[in-house]
């Protein structure tokens, strides 16, 4: 394996510099053994200080994990300010902090069709144990990244800690729950969906969107994500902790549905032209999330579901409601049809048989829209969401009937800026039916402004939706605490993110006790 640093690169890094790495400077040192001029590319001029964009790691397994990094000395130029041709990059994994015990080490090139992103699938790795990463590029060292691989399949398992969060609308906010989510003690984080957002938005407090219009071509979507990944709070979280991603629609278009992009004036109302830009779309995504090759798109298409596993404790199926789904809008009698899916019936089949199969002791569905049933009108009359499982009843009475059989199953969702705890219950017109499962709604990370306790309509969901035993409408994420007895589930919020610098705090808290569905305030 390749050795430690060289003595220029200074101390080690302390551990709350390692977590909060997004930010972190770390000097200029050679991997030894890997001489520059092979690493900046024998006769050309070096890259400039390339890794403004963080580092990542994400989908952890037994065995291994994936690395994630860019080089974007420019990140807000069409091509990030690199050459046209690849880059050799090399990289590391330490059990400790310092790099003298590295236990795996290589080199990827970043290629420009590629948009120099670089994607490594480390394997060979001890299960369920922390690792510490970092890329050269040149004389360039990128921060400190630190991950954790899963454990083995069945092993046991006593703890497993994650948060999840979504929605991170830039002009909107600052993202200081990030920073404070960095610190927290985690073995995995969920983002569920909305990790840019595409339209023009400027904002009022100085996050302008670039480009400065909707975004729709490659170079477009490159930008946007780069100009996210460029935060340094959001850098922070990211090389915290191992991430499993999925989109919901932003990363898109707002409200697409398979193949049908929202209802406007625009181009894309031509199907091939809406595949076009997804294909766009997901190609930037893919480009800039620690995902696998399993994951990486053919043109308008990708597998983004998945499922991780962590010991006996945890399943976590990783959903996409987005890119199999039938047109959200219709009539409230064509909602009915048992033909809608909102899944995909591959997708749908793939689900059910893991649900049918050998599960852990808690079963997770990782998804985007509101999965509970939610009637936003007071009285005999009912209205729904057409962006929400509510639009496909029948698949959503299907799936609820599966995971009923499975143990412990709880759905977490993003998307409705706000957070909600929901009994899922066996018929959702009937209150006194048995509750089947758990629903975790999470608020926005900035999406919506600074936000509030409860707004005039919420009063009415409690009313009518007696399952819905919360809802708060302050930004945050989701901390989750399981083990082999209970899951806690702590709402953390700020009270603000039109500025920086919020305090957080602990909302509420919930627990579902192992065995029983359904949760209670703690």
């Amino acid at each position: 394996m390749a050795g430690p640093f060289d003595a220029a690169a200074g101390p080690a890094p302390s551990r709350r510099q390692v977590l909060l790495a997004g930010t972190a400077v770390l000097g200029a040192a050679a991997l030894s053994g890997i001489p520059a001029a092979a690493a900046e590319g024998a006769g050309h001029a070096p890259v400039r200080a390339p890794f403004t964009l963080g580092v990542a790691s994400g989908d952890p397994l037994p065995g291994g994990v994936v690395l994630w990094t860019r080089l974007a000395p420019e990140p807000l130029a069409a091509d990030g300010g690199m050459p046209a041709r690849p880059v050799p990059v090399s990289w590391q994994v330490a059990e400790d902090e310092r790099f003298h015990r590295v236990v795996a080490a290589g080199a990827e090139p970043a290629r420009p069709e590629q948009a120099h992103a670089v994607h490594v699938e480390v394997s060979g790795l001890r299960p369920g144990a922390e690792y510490f990463y970092r890329f050269r590029a040149g004389r360039d060292l990128s921060p400190v990244g630190r991950t954790k691989t899963a454990p083995r399949p069945g092993a046991r398992t006593d703890r497993f800690a994650f948060a999840f969060a979504s929605c991170q609308n830039y002009p909107e906010g600052f993202y200081t729950a990030y920073r404070h989510l960095a610190e927290e003690d985690l073995d995995l984080v969920a983002f569920l969906g909305d990790y840019i957002y595409e339209g023009g938005a400027q904002g009022t407090i100085g996050r302008a969107h670039a480009p400065a219009a909707e975004i729709w071509t490659l170079a477009d979507y490159r930008t946007r994500l780069a100009q996210y990944k460029s935060d340094p709070d959001l850098q922070a979280a990211h090389a915290a902790f191992p991430w499993a991603v999925v989109f919901d629609d932003h990363e898109v278009e707002n409200n697409w549905a398979g193949d049908i992009s929202q209802p406007d004036t625009e181009p894309d109302q031509d199907p091939a032209v809406f595949r076009q830009r997804r294909a766009a779309a997901f190609q930037a995504y893919y480009e800039h999330m620690p995902l696998r090759r399993a994951q990486r798109p053919s043109g308008p298409d990708i597998r983004i579901h998945r499922r991780l596993t962590f010991g006996d404790l945890a399943d976590v199926h990783l959903l996409d409601t987005r890119q199999f789904r039938d047109d959200q809008e219709v009539t409230p009698q064509e909602r009915l049809d048992p033909a809608r899916t909102i899944l995909g019936s591959a997708q749908r089949d793939w689900l059910l048989r893991n649900l049918a199969g050998r599960t852990a002791r808690w079963n997770i569905l990782a998804q985007q829209v509101f999965f509970s049933a939610r009637d936003f009108t007071a009285g005999p009359e009912t209205s729904f969401s057409d962006d929400a499982w509510d639009s496909y009843p029948v698949e959503r009475d299907l799936v609820r009937d599966h995971l009923a059989k499975a143990s412990n199953p709880v759905v977490i969702t993003g998307d409705v800026h706000a957070s909600y705890v929901a009994d899922i219950k066996a018929d959702f017109t009937n209150p006194a039916s048995a509750t089947v499962g758990t629903e975790l709604v999470g608020t926005s990370i900035t999406s919506g402004g600074d936000g509030v306790d409860q707004n005039a309509g919420d009063a009415v969901q409690l009313r009518e939706n007696p399952h819905i035993k919360f809802v708060n409408r302050k930004r945050g994420y989701v901390r989750n605490v399981v083990t082999r007895t209970e899951w806690t589930a702590d709402y953390r919020v700020v009270d603000y993110v039109s500025r920086p610098g919020a305090p957080v705090t602990t909302r509420a808290s919930f627990v579902i006790t192992d065995g029983e569905a359904g949760a209670t305030p703690r």
